[in-house]
């Protein structure tokens, strides 16, 4: 059994979606807070002078005033094969995934750089406060096993799965319906609800996947209705047209994995930027949701999310880094660019609303806001430290911001790797730069 601890500093959570501003029944803020933690489990949270005269007497009382203590980040989108080919140069999409993503994925039958990499990958999410992710696999077996006997060994609440693609690829990343079906039949059996991992059926996207691959990947689907479902839509305009071109009968993109079963609850497409109004439609009335992965999307051309149109829709969002076409692995540096998408689009992304998608509502969006992404009691004590005056410019800032709200702000966009101070799962420190 874990010690009691306490944390005391600056709390954040969400409780809610605080939409524009900061929503008193969405928001709990204390400037003097304290975290609870015991067994791995936040206890409670509140303002440290309520819960201080609560603590056992023997309870250690960690110190980090001064400081911002807030739920770990959630990652809803990034490929953790594509690590070694961040910051590639290319043209769009298709030209990108050809001369540099495909390539860096070969490598990956091999056992030994699959696990090399794993290592790499999760000690960069710990370094940069990302706690939980949505991940990307690769079309080998072996390169799921490495990365989940990884995150099983450092108890992390990790989603993953092996990649399906049988066509339109090179040959040497090519799969079939059935060795397709019977690979992730048994990474799910193994790995699936084991310790704090669970799986994830794979079309890399529809372009990629025959009518039969998508079929059986819709069986594993009905077959396991508790494992995820991630892939890629409607991310580049050329795409889209590919994908009519090889989906003639289907109304849309996204359509397509509608008709083969793949939209559901615990469904998350990546990008969803070319969609239209009745896409968003279904999307809201499946339960699926998109991961906005605003700083990939920048750096290949491929357009700017509409963060008003699937707000009108209800529909789910979190966000996604999406390395390697992503340029960083850090949420507050997705956040800036986030922002500047939605200005760009005409819809205003307060600091509220943005920290919100990067911890409950992206836990909501995967489905997991029963577990993680805030500090209601019981949940799992992932959490982070950012210590407020990383640079100089930081803390020079944060002596003129005169709200939480304008620190908040001031942090999404001045924010990076050198901001967090310490990252904790399950309430024990994996990363920790603080004195």
């Amino acid at each position: 059994m874990k010690a009691l601890r306490a944390y005391r500093g600056s709390l954040l959570h969400f409780l809610g979606d605080p939409g524009d501003g900061a929503d008193g029944s969405a928001v709990q803020y204390f400037d003097d807070g304290l975290l609870v933690v015991e067994n791995g489990l936040v206890k409670a949270a509140g303002e440290a002078r309520d819960l201080l005269p609560t603590l056992p007497a023997a309870a250690q009382v960690v110190d980090h005033t001064g400081r911002l203590l807030m739920p770990g980040f959630i990652d809803t989108h990034i490929h953790y094969p594509q690590t070694d080919m961040i910051a590639a140069y290319s043209a769009q999409l298709l030209d990108w995934l050809d001369d540099h993503a495909f390539p860096a994925e070969r490598r990956f039958a091999d056992a030994g750089h699959a696990a090399e990499s794993s290592r790499f990958f999760l000690d960069e999410l710990m370094r940069n406060g990302t706690t939980t992710a949505l991940v990307f696999g690769t079309v080998h077996a072996v390169s799921v096993d490495a990365f989940f006997a990884e995150a099983e060994a450092r108890n992390l609440r990790m989603i993953a799965g092996k990649v399906l693609m049988d066509r339109n690829c090179p040959e040497y990343l090519r799969d079939t319906p059935d060795g397709g079906y019977r690979d992730s039949s048994s990474l799910i059996e193994k790995w699936h609800g084991r310790g704090r991992l669970h799986y994830a059926i794979t079309p890399r996207f529809a372009i990629t996947s025959s009518d039969a691959q998508l079929e059986s990947a819709g069986r594993l689907a009905t077959e396991h209705p508790g494992v995820f479902v991630h892939s890629h839509v409607a991310e580049n305009l050329n795409e889209v047209r590919w994908a009519r071109e090889l989906f003639p009968q289907a109304r849309s993109y996204l359509d397509v994995y509608e008709h083969f079963g793949l939209l559901r609850e615990r469904a998350v497409y990546a990008h969803c930027i070319h969609l239209d109004d009745e896409d968003r439609s279904r999307m809201a009335h499946t339960g699926a949701a998109a991961a906005v992965c605003a700083t990939s999307n920048l750096f290949l051309g491929s357009g700017l999310f509409d963060f008003a149109a699937a707000r009108h829709a209800g529909m789910r969002i979190g966000l996604g880094t999406d390395v390697g076409g992503g340029t960083s692995f850090n949420m507050l540096r997705t956040l800036a660019e986030t922002y500047k998408v939605a200005q760009m689009g005409g819809h205003r992304l307060t600091p509220w609303r943005g920290f919100y998608l990067a911890t409950l509502g992206g836990a909501k969006a995967l489905g997991l806001d029963d577990r993680i992404g805030n500090f209601a009691p019981a949940r799992e004590a992932d959490f982070i430290v950012l210590r407020m005056d990383s640079t100089p410019l930081i803390a020079r800032r944060m002596k003129t911001a005169r709200t939480p709200a304008e620190k908040l702000f001031a942090l999404m966009m001045l924010g990076d790797d050198r901001e967090i101070g310490a990252t904790y799962i399950m309430g024990d420190c994996v990363w920790n730069t603080l004195s």
